[in-house]
């Protein structure tokens, strides 16, 4: 795979999480609070929620605009963008993990933190701008038209 469909299959990946845990939340407020590692921080504050899913969405649209253009500025942004959401979640929630099981509070901090590892390594791939140009035609030597 190249850099180029690695960097956009991960934008993607991040977009639709995005999209479905915004849709998640502004449709089903009360199911997504029911989520252990949602509720174990009460209370519950449906407006706080709304606000949080519509971030999301929002969120979503930035990564599906830099999917659909992969224009390196873009790309970036939205990636730095998703970090800046991304770690300020994990160290939320390292500071709130007594009420988990460990088990528990060890798988919440694995997915917290690989949508951390994740975009990170989306960065890197996308920090040479190599992703970024075209690819020459086979042979020719030439870009193509």
């Amino acid at each position: 795979m190249s850099r180029r469909a690695g960097l956009r299959a991960g934008l993607g990946l991040l977009a639709g999480g995005q999209v479905v845990l915004g849709l998640w939340i502004l449709l089903l407020p009360g199911l997504f609070w029911k989520w252990p590692w949602v509720s174990h921080l009460p209370p519950y504050n449906e407006h706080l929620l709304q606000d949080f899913g519509g971030a999301s969405l929002a969120l979503a649209v930035v990564l599906c605009a830099a999917v659909a253009t992969m224009e390196r500025r873009l790309v970036l942004t939205s990636l730095v963008a998703y970090l800046v959401s991304a770690v300020a979640h994990l160290l939320f929630h390292a500071r709130h993990l007594e009420p988990l099981s460990a088990a528990s509070a060890a798988g919440f901090m694995a997915l917290l933190g690989a949508a951390v590892l994740l975009p990170a390594v989306l960065v890197w791939l996308a920090a040479d701008g190599s992703a970024f140009r075209e690819p020459e035609s086979a042979g020719t030597g030439r870009r193509p038209e």
